[in-house]
C-alpha cells in the first residue's frame, strides 16, 4: 500500500486474489496502485511469451519480427495507460510514484558499419536515468523506488571498476547535494557499498576515500557530529597513501635478526607486500603457499617483503620460523614504520609493486599473484 499524509482508508480483498480484487476506499493513490496492478497483471503472461520467442529466434526471424511487433503494442499500451493516469491525477502520490520507478527509454544508435552502439546505448540510458525522480519529494526514499534505482546505476549501470566507479558517484552525490534527504542517503549507500572488506572491487575502498573526503565534511554532512567526521576523516587518511597507482610508500623496519631492512632496497622489479598476523588463520593457511610462490618467481624478477602486524615479536619469529619464510620479514612493536603507509584490515593483505614501486594490484589471494607477475613482467618487455 502506498501511505502518504495522515488518512483513513479501508482495503478489502479476496485472500485468493489479493492484487485482483482488492477494493479500495478512501484513498485514491492505492485506488490508482491496484487499477495499474491489474492492467500490467493482464498482459504479463503473452508478455513472458514474447519474451521467450524474442530469446530464442534470431533478429531475421519472422516469427521475431512478429513477437517483436506485438511486444512493441503491449508496451505502447502499458505506456498510454500510465499517461492516462499521469495527465488526470497529476498530484497524487502515485503518479510521483510511479514515474519515479519508470526506465529510461531504450536508443538504437548505430556504429558506422550499422552494427548496435552498445556503449553509447547505455550511455544515453544512464544520462536519463533519474529524469523522471523529484528530488525535492523525500517520500520517495520510504518506497524501495530510490534504493533499488541507485543499486542498479551504481552496481549494473557503472562497470565495476575504481576508474569508473569515482566519477559516477561523484556526479550523482553532488547533483542531489541541495536535497538534504538525499544527499545523505545516497553518500552514505555508496561510501558503504566499498568500504573495505564490504566489496569485492579490487581498491573500491578508493570510492569510499574519495565519498568521505569529499562529501563527510562539517559543511556538508550536517547529520553527523564533528567528532564522527573528524574520526572518518582520519580513517580514510590512513588509507590514501596505499590506493593503487600511488607509489607505494616506504617502510623501514627490524628482520628477524635485528637488521634494519627497507622496501626500497630492493632492487627486483616485482615487490609484493605480504602483511600478515600470526594469529590468524587465513595467514597460516596461506603462508605455506606464499613462501612457494616467494621461492618459484624469485629468480624472474619477484622479491617479497613480509611486514608481520598485530601480533609480539616472539609470536612473529615462532611464524617465520615455522614458515620457513626466505624472504625479507620485518616487525616493528611501535607501529611507527607502516601507520598510514600500507592500509591493512583483515590479514593476509597483499600489495603488488612494479619496477618503479607504484602500487599495481592489492585486496588479493595468493592464487591470483602469478597471473599480474605475468602481466607486469610482460609490460617490462615491451
Amino acid at each position: 500500500m502506498l501511505v502518504d499524509t495522515d488518512q483513513r482508508f479501508t482495503m478489502e480483498a479476496k485472500a485468493g486474489d489479493i492484487g485482483g480484487t482488492m477494493q479500495v476506499k478512501g484513498s485514491i493513490n492505492n485506488e490508482l496502485f491496484y487499477k495499474n496492478y491489474r492492467f500490467q497483471a493482464a498482459q504479463d503472461p503473452e508478455l513472458q511469451q514474447l519474451a521467450e520467442i524474442l530469446r530464442g529466434k534470431p533478429e531475421s526471424a519472422p516469427e521475431y519480427k512478429k513477437a517483436k511487433e506485438r511486444q512493441d503494442q503491449i508496451l505502447a499500451e502499458r505506456k498510454a495507460h500510465l499517461e492516462e493516469i499521469y495527465t488526470t491525477y497529476p498530484d497524487a502520490f502515485f503518479t510521483r510514484f510511479k514515474l519515479a520507478g519508470q526506465n529510461p527509454d531504450l536508443t538504437y544508435p548505430r556504429k558506422r558499419n550499422g552494427d548496435l552502439d552498445t556503449l553509447q546505448q547505455v550511455m544515453d540510458y544512464r544520462r536519463h536515468f533519474w529524469d523522471n525522480v523529484d528530488f525535492s519529494d523525500k517520500r520517495m526514499l520510504h518506497t524501495p523506488v530510490i534504493g533499488n534505482k541507485l543499486r542498479r546505476y551504481i552496481k549494473e549501470l557503472t562497470p565495476q571498476n575504481r576508474d569508473s566507479i569515482i566519477p559516477v558517484a561523484d556526479e550523482i552525490i553532488r547533483r542531489v547535494i541541495p536535497y538534504k534527504d538525499y544527499f545523505q542517503y545516497f553518500a552514505n549507500w555508496i561510501a558503504m557499498q566499498y568500504e573495505n572488506t564490504k566489496t569485492t572491487v579490487m581498491d573500491g575502498e578508493a570510492v569510499y576515500v574519495h565519498v568521505i573526503q569529499n562529501f563527510f565534511t562539517p559543511e556538508l554532512a550536517t547529520w553527523d557530529t564533528p567528532e564522527n567526521l573528524e574520526k572518518l576523516q582520519k580513517h580514510v587518511w590512513e588509507m590514501e597513501a596505499s590506493l593503487l597507482w600511488k607509489k607505494g610508500p616506504d617502510v623501514r623496519a627490524a628482520d628477524v635478526n635485528g637488521v634494519y631492512k627497507s622496501i626500497y632496497e630492493i632492487t627486483a622489479p616485482i615487490v609484493v607486500i605480504f602483511m600478515y598476523s600470526p594469529d590468524c588463520e587465513h595467514c597460516q593457511k596461506d603462508s605455506p603457499k606464499i613462501q612457494e610462490i616467494s621461492r618459484n618467481w624469485k629468480s624472474r624478477g619477484v622479491e617479497f617483503f613480509g611486514i608481520g602486524v598485530s601480533t609480539t615479536e616472539e609470536e612473529w619469529k615462532a611464524f617465520v620460523k615455522k614458515n620457513g619464510f626466505t624472504f625479507t620479514n620485518v616487525f616493528d612493536p611501535t607501529n611507527r614504520a607502516i601507520y598510514a603507509k600500507y592500509f591493512v584490515d583483515i590479514t593476509p593483505e597483499l600489495y603488488v609493486l612494479n619496477k618503479d614501486r607504484i602500487i599495481v594490484a592489492k585486496n588479493l589471494h595468493a592464487d591470483q599473484l602469478e597471473e599480474v607477475f605475468q602481466r607486469e613482467l610482460n609490460k617490462l618487455k615491451q
